[in-house]
């Protein structure tokens, strides 16, 4: 589909290369498993190669089936389950696990708070949660215990440890319940302008398919090896690259975190083939001396997106790996992404746009002031239609109805424009969405917590341009009292008990006044102005040494 006629209008529509995979996420991994059964699927990507645990694909299945068995002891079919835990192979084995018994699957960063947990956990009226008891040096067991005392629902909670008792107790001739493509699959959380995050109900359809078509464009090959180092909790982690390699019959390993040097080695260990990273993952690799020295032949290609790419910076990973590049755009309502650059287009192409629709799906942009198609190379706002939109905002009708047109059109919030080749461009944000490393932030949340403190007036909290994390979280406060602001160091400490560290703003500017609407809103645009022409400038202040790097 790299071949298109020109467009007379900023109107996208769907077109196919093929039937859409009409399947369940545990039919797909049964089929692998037949078809391919003694093909590596999953790799515990661990520094110590003597330690890296090797599942093939019926070993993997066959885990995951008396998962589900030993889970039915606990939940029905139907039931809402978190999933609190790091990156190991545990995750992916409850993920299956849940899949087969017709459970829901509600990923939480294992980041957040107790406050932020149980908010997730009481909006899906969660029967209960499959938690570690740490990640990264947090208590997740204390969390969960915290939890589980302000929600009366939340009836069982399972500890990823116990894995082997759990698959002990499931009874082998327990039936399975029927599923449909259509199901709902998981609840993916994202948060929303109003401050609270909405859950994205995901379906099976949905996940496989537009996980497939992104990384089919990318050029992973069937069969190929993937190098995961994005976070399970996130649709980048858990849909784009986990099920977009199984999808394709591939091998998955799988990283506890991002380390530059691992990640090197991984690919020459384990001839690795493609890899999502985002911009600030290229440049700690591009920057590591082992990119020298390693051998990296097997390395074809690079997916990234979630901020913007500089050309510069497609042309260095290019020449520097040897590689091909797609760069891709969507978001959680949309099961994944729906617009990628192909390997082949420029990189003027794969910098400065975000590439053409998906296969089944359509999209145009929307005057929004109209509501009509807007002209070629217009602003507007991005609308997607296909086999990709999620069925509703669990337990929200007015933020579903919001977002999900009776068309079946789902308005994405984020305004950009088509030009006559169908190439998609973004120009700004109707959610004033912060992107920090791939993270998507929402002021309103950070804004929320911050409200409550006593020594603030008022808050607005915008992203401001950082070479390392595309953007960073900035705090402009209005102090109570103005002779008297909060310290930073006071200000950061509170966040940090109510959000989680990427959340929590790395830079606090104190103002008299705030540029106001006529109706009395705060104008952010103008913030920013004032920012750039340096008449807001961030407090200096010094974050604890052991908070120093976390991400």
């Amino acid at each position: 589909m790299n071949a298109h006629p020109k467009f007379t209008e900023s109107y996208f529509p769907k077109y196919e290369t093929g039937p859409l995979i009409e399947s369940t996420l545990g039919d797909l991994m049964l089929r692998n498993a037949e078809a391919v059964p003694d093909r590596l699927a999953l790799i515990e990507g661990v520094a110590d190669p003597s330690r890296r645990r090797r599942w093939s694909y019926r070993q993997l299945v066959d885990e995951a089936l008396s998962c589900a068995r030993g889970l039915l002891k606990h939940f029905k079919p139907g039931d809402r389950v978190g999933l609190l835990a790091p990156e190991t192979p545990e995750w992916v084995i409850f993920q299956h696990g849940m899949s087969f018994a017709g459970l829901i699957i509600v990923p939480i960063n294992p980041a957040y708070t107790a406050r932020e947990v149980a908010f997730i956990l009481g909006n899906a009226k969660a029967a209960g949660v499959v938690y570690a008891d740490e990640s990264r040096g947090k208590n997740l067991a204390a969390v969960v215990e915290e939890v589980q005392g302000q929600l009366d629902h939340l009836h069982s909670a399972v500890n990823v440890a116990d894995l082997a008792t759990l698959q002990a107790a499931g009874d082998p001739a327990t039936p399975l319940p029927l599923q449909n493509p259509g199901q709902v699959m998981q609840i993916q959380y994202t948060s929303g302008t109003t401050g609270f995050p909405k859950g994205a109900c995901l379906h099976h359809r949905g996940v496989i398919n537009a996980a497939h078509f992104i990384v089919e464009r990318a050029a992973f090959p069937i069969g190929g090896v993937w190098l995961n180092s994005m976070p399970m909790f996130h649709i980048g982690g858990a849909v784009v690259s986990e099920i977009g390699v199984f999808s394709r019959q591939g091998t998955f390993v799988l990283m506890r975190s991002f380390d530059p040097a691992l990640f090197l080695e991984l690919i020459e260990a384990e001839k690795v083939n493609c890899s999502l990273i985002v911009p600030t993952m290229i440049l700690a690799l591009l920057n590591h001396p082992d990119a020298k020295t390693r051998d990296l032949t097997s390395f074809n290609s690079i997916l990234s997106g979630a901020a913007a790419v500089p050309e510069a910076l497609v042309k260095r990973a290019k020449e520097a790996f040897n590689v091909e590049f797609a760069i891709m755009y969507g978001q959680t309502e949309s099961n994944g992404p729906f617009l990628e650059t192909f390997t082949t287009d420029s990189d003027e192409l794969q910098s400065q746009t975000i590439g053409r629709p998906i296969p089944h799906v359509e999209v145009k942009v929307v005057d929004v002031a109209t509501m009509q198609t807007a002209p070629l190379n217009t602003v507007g706002e991005y609308w997607v239609r296909g086999f990709n939109t999620m069925t509703e905002y669990y337990g929200q009708p007015e933020a579903t109805r919001a977002a999900l047109t009776e068309e079946g059109w789902l308005r994405t919030g984020d305004l950009g424009t088509m030009d006559e080749n169908g190439y998609f461009r973004i120009t700004g944000r109707l959610k004033e969405m912060i992107i920090r490393g791939g993270m998507n932030l929402y002021p309103s949340e950070i804004e929320s917590v911050l409200f409550e403190h006593p020594d603030v007036a008022q808050v607005a909290v915008v992203g401001l341009p950082d070479e390392a994390w595309g953007e960073t979280v900035a705090a402009i406060i209005l102090p109570k009292n103005q002779d008297n602001p909060p310290r930073p160091e006071m200000l950061w400490a509170y966040c940090r008990q109510n959000l989680s560290p990427q959340k929590t703003p790395e830079h606090w500017i104190f103002v008299k006044e705030y540029p106001l609407t006529a109706t009395g809103k705060i104008q952010k645009n103008v913030l920013m102005e004032w920012y750039k022409d340096g008449k807001l400038t961030p407090t200096s202040w010094s974050r604890p040494e052991r908070d120093s790097k976390v991400a």
